[in-house]
């Protein structure tokens, strides 16, 4: 059988294509490295998409992340005044507490606020623990996501040097030199079908490179967001540590209080039972109390007069009072059923001021600045009482102090308001160690609470 002339030089008959495997290599490596170099519009595909489930994931994360964030905003808002409201209760039952049973309320509705903050805090974590698995699902579907996409990488890479180091002759000469154009139809397709085959698998790549960003950016961001969350929820968890140790730390000290107040009460009610066992004494001992009140507020009425005309107190107070001493407020201002307390109006029994129990001798301080009009023992009763002139319309009285070692200023003394002026005491008709503070408005007793 004789050889064709092609057959002689060596040639193949097969036909090959105008652009060789090399060209149509090159041009698939210039589509893909285009492909990879676009950006990553933040724009989510079709549902079915994977760019567009990668979106969706991010979007929810981050709906989750903010949510968190608004949780701790609005714990930090309630647990900062749960926290003054501790503090508040804490300087209360260290200075004048008049019931010991609201107190004891607001304690126990506190305990239940920072149960709810512990709760919350709680639910907190559990949201950050949620997130921590989210994350370590995303990063496995990121690690997952960069192992196929460089299978992909290399295969294609594999192809394309393939198709680049294998020298076949041009389609033109398969067709000028084959016999059978059937054999051109079926090299062109094969051709023609090999380079939609690359092609179609770059296209795969650039595809898969912008949702491993998109899942990477998802990544990274949850990572930052919930490492935030976590000290944020630490710091929330130590405000309700400190707000349990501070609640405790009241409890204990209301309990103390508590006791205190049992004893002065039954102390109280102990005199108070003697006082009843003899009427006519105690009636004559009402008398004698009402007379001697006359007396001294005439006494410190002509006082105030004097200074008025000598000019050595102002004419108005400015600013308000302070509680002159810490305790417990065992009898308020005003009509009483106590029948140790001198009518006054329409009241059978009228309590000019308020009654401040603490341990005897407890520092007496002044409610305001002012001069001491007073100072001393009572000229009509046995009483020791300091007071002090705030200014020509203002005066307040301290009642019960102690007679030894007595008052700590003197008369015609300036003082300053928290000044101690004497001791706690129980001089007088009194049926216990406690201060009686009283205020006076142009000669007309009102309610101290008012400048407070």
């Amino acid at each position: 059988m004789r050889r064709s002339a092609a057959d002689a030089r060596g040639w193949s008959t097969r036909p090959k294509p105008i652009f060789g495997r090399r060209s149509i290599a090159m041009l698939l490596l210039v589509t893909l490295v285009g492909g990879l170099f676009v950006s990553v519009a933040p724009q989510p595909a079709a549902a079915s998409d994977p760019l567009a489930e990668a979106y969706a994931k991010q979007a929810a994360l981050n709906a989750s992340i903010a949510k968190s964030k608004a949780q701790i905003v609005s714990l930090t808002t309630s647990q900062g005044a749960l926290s003054l409201r501790i503090s508040s209760t804490q300087a209360s039952l260290a200075q004048v507490v008049s019931n010991v049973s609201a107190v004891k309320a607001q304690i126990v509705g506190m305990v239940v606020d920072v149960a709810k903050a512990q709760a919350s805090v709680d639910a907190l974590n559990a949201t950050i623990a949620g997130l921590d698995q989210q994350l370590a699902d995303v990063q496995a579907e990121e690690q997952a996501k960069g192992q196929q996409l460089a299978a992909r990488k290399a295969i294609l890479a594999g192809r394309i040097r393939t198709a680049y180091d294998t020298d076949r002759t041009s389609l033109l000469e398969t067709v000028l030199s084959s016999s059978d154009f059937t054999d051109v139809i079926s090299e062109v397709g094969y051709q023609l079908d090999f380079a939609g085959q690359d092609k179609a698998l770059a296209e795969q790549i650039v595809a898969d490179q912008k949702v491993l960003t998109v899942i990477h950016q998802t990544v990274v961001s949850t990572r930052d967001q919930t490492s935030q969350l976590q000290t944020l929820a630490t710091g929330q968890k130590a405000v309700v540590d400190r707000q349990l140790k501070d609640l405790a730390a009241a409890n204990v000290q209301l309990l103390k209080l508590e006791a205190r107040t049992r004893q002065l009460l039954q102390a109280q009610q102990a005199a108070y039972a003697k006082l009843a066992a003899n009427k006519a004494q105690l009636k004559a001992n009402l008398a004698a109390a009402a007379k001697a009140q006359k007396q001294i507020e005439a006494l410190i009425r002509k006082l105030v007069l004097a200074q008025l005309q000598q000019g050595g107190i102002p004419s108005q107070y400015s600013g308000s009072l302070l509680w002159p001493m810490p305790g417990i407020v065992t009898q308020e201002f005003g009509c009483t059923g106590f029948w140790a307390e001198p009518p006054l109006g329409s009241c059978d029994h009228f309590h000019k001021g308020i009654d401040i129990a603490n341990q005897m001798d407890t520092p007496i301080r002044a409610a305001g600045a002012g001069k001491v009009l007073f100072a001393g023992p009572s000229p009509f009763d046995t009483a020791w009482i300091v007071v002090i002139a705030h200014s020509t319309h203002l005066v307040s009285w301290y009642g019960h102090i102690d007679n030894s070692p007595g008052p700590a200023v003197k008369v015609g003394q300036y003082v300053y308001a928290g000044q101690v002026i004497a001791y706690e005491g129980m001089t007088g008709n009194t049926t216990g160690p406690h201060l009686h503070w009283a205020v006076q408005v142009d000669d007309t007793w009102v309610n101290p609470r008012l400048f407070l």
